[in-house]
């Protein structure tokens, strides 16, 4: 079968730019396959990244019909149903792009230099600094190893990284790969930093918190480590461990804590209350009420500021839901202990 392959290609600092490959293809051939092919036969200046062609590298992560994934790994047959009909010739167009969030050096090649810091900046080393007993192994059952298997399964391809949101508008974000990393460490019995890594983590937008909960990151994910259950895990650790009074906790337990505590009033969340709240801290902080001003003098102008508030039908079956939620961790937690 025919194919028409849509290349997104760029040298380092340049406008991006198309080049179109017709090809005669198998549907059990891999997109990396095609690629080499192009290479090979019809274009030797077309530069990608490739190693094992086997899904355990990562290295030829980019971008196929509009997500990312390993080359590798994907096939003319299962791409098909993702590809567009090219209009001029009538045959279907695979679009090969790089990998996002991160700066081209040429084609379909990318500077990973900032996925690499961004995975240092939460020291993804275990801490040996808990042993008792230095000179002997650091054993662990089989039931505390299987929590590490899922984030275990990374091999860094940069996928979640170049499709998750929170990225594309936060550039310190560190990112999906990193947080799952972080995760790894925190639940590692081994380790004698989780203390400190939980409030690494719950410090303002860089970390958990600055993350969307899109799950793309979830689905793009070639190995099923799935960085968004991992991201979530670590702020049920952070919650857990915050205090109880909302006044002492941070801003982004706060947030969390207020917005369960407004719905289960209302349904909803009183907006009027949410600010003053979480940024105010109740009055207590009035630099964060300060910040306010702005934004809440924009939303009287344009009448988006409600005078009035009231509760969502079905307000009780919502705080009937919250409590028993409640309800099943305590009794949960209780079963661990």
């Amino acid at each position: 079968m025919e194919v028409l392959f849509q290349v997104i290609r760029q040298h380092q600092n340049q406008q991006p730019r198309i080049e179109m490959y017709q090809l005669e293809v198998e549907p059990g051939q891999t997109i990396l396959d095609c690629l080499n092919r192009i290479k090979w036969e019809i274009d030797g200046s077309l530069g990608f990244r490739k190693n094992c062609r086997n899904t355990i590298c990562g290295s030829c992560g980019m971008r196929i019909n509009g997500r990312a994934t390993l080359a590798c790994k994907e096939n003319i047959a299962g791409e098909l149903a993702r590809c567009e009909t090219n209009a001029a010739t009538g045959l279907p167009q695979m679009t090969i792009a790089p990998l996002g969030n991160l700066p081209v050096i040429k084609d379909l090649i990318v500077d990973m230099q900032n996925f690499w810091e961004h995975l240092e900046s939460i020291d993804p080393y275990v801490s040996t600094e808990a042993r008792q007993i230095p000179e002997r192994e650091f054993l662990q059952t089989p039931a505390e190893r299987s929590q590490l298997e899922a984030t275990g399964n990374c091999i860094m391809c940069g996928a979640c990284y170049s499709d998750c949101n929170a990225k594309q508008v936060n550039p310190d974000f560190v990112g999906p790969h990193a947080l799952a990393k972080a995760y790894r460490m925190i639940t590692d019995q081994r380790d004698g930093e989780t203390t400190s890594r939980l409030e690494i983590q719950n410090q303002d937008t860089d970390g958990v918190w600055g993350c969307t909960r899109c799950y793309v990151c979830n689905t793009v994910c070639p190995m099923g480590v799935n960085p968004m259950d991992q991201i979530s895990k670590i702020k049920q650790e952070i919650l857990a461990q915050a205090p109880k009074d909302s006044s002492q906790a941070s801003r982004s337990v706060r947030h969390r804590q207020t917005l369960v505590e407004l719905v289960k009033e209302g349904g909803w969340i009183d907006e009027r209350k949410f600010g003053v709240q979480v940024v105010g801290n109740s009055f207590r902080d009035w630099q964060g009420l300060l910040s306010l001003g702005p934004l809440g003098l924009r939303m009287l102008v344009r009448g988006k500021f409600p005078l009035f508030f009231e509760a969502s039908e079905g307000t009780e079956e919502v705080r009937s839901l919250i409590n028993a939620v409640r309800s099943h961790k305590l009794q949960q937690t209780d079963h661990d202990s």
